[in-house]
């Protein structure tokens, strides 16, 4: 994705009430122009689902996926508006296919907002290490590309989605969004496997020795 000026970003988001990355996505995909860049959210159907964003989501389901024969188990609520979209087949498959992703693709939280304060710290304070004597004027955006990086690993909305690597599983959610007509919210989700070491545990073990 080519650089572009983050105060355009921000006056895109506050124009459309679009996404920060989906701002960022547009306009780098059309050179920076701000016209350009809302006229490709619409057509997108990302302005669709931003208007929606604020409307409660009381209705939903919570869906299960077992995977390996067994060895790897996935919940996950998924809401919406209203008891029929809950019920759509179309609603009912996007979340079969959250489920698939989060048991292939491991993510630990929903969101970047989610990621403990001082684990971003952690990856900031590393990133900045990494780019030591480099000129001034880029190191912050080298790292707040590297922080782009660990949240696309580790946040399920920034992740690359497992069926179709060219969206991320937060365009998937505006696109049915945009589709289905109601605010969707991937609420919560909980990933098994079998053997892995629980945090909990681990503490208790360590207290003990």
């Amino acid at each position: 994705m080519s650089e572009i000026n983050p105060q355009l970003v921000k006056t895109l988001r506050d124009k459309t009430n679009a996404g920060m990355m989906d701002c960022k996505r547009a306009l780098a995909e059309v050179g920076g122009d701000l016209e350009k860049a809302e006229d490709l959210l619409r057509k997108k159907g990302i302005l669709k689902a931003g208007s929606k964003s604020s409307r409660a989501t009381k209705e939903g389901v919570i869906a299960s996926y077992i995977h390996m024969q067994g060895r790897v188990g996935v919940l996950v609520e998924v809401n919406c508006e209203t008891d029929f979209v809950a019920k759509n087949e179309a609603f009912r498959d996007f979340v079969k296919d959250i489920t698939l992703h989060i048991a292939a693709a491991s993510p630990i939280c929903v969101s970047r907002e989610q990621v403990p304060a001082d684990l971003v710290a952690r990856e900031r304070e590393i990133a900045a290490d990494q780019v030591k004597g480099k000129p001034a004027n880029i190191i912050d955006k080298i790292v707040e590309g590297k922080l782009d990086k660990y949240f696309s690993d580790i946040c399920l909305l920034d992740q690359k989605f497992i069926k179709n690597p060219d969206q991320t599983v937060g365009d998937l959610l505006k696109s049915k969004i945009a589709e289905l007509g109601e605010n969707m919210v991937i609420r919560r989700f909980t990933r098994y496997m079998v053997g892995e070491e629980i945090a909990g545990e681990k503490k208790a073990e360590a207290a003990a020795e």
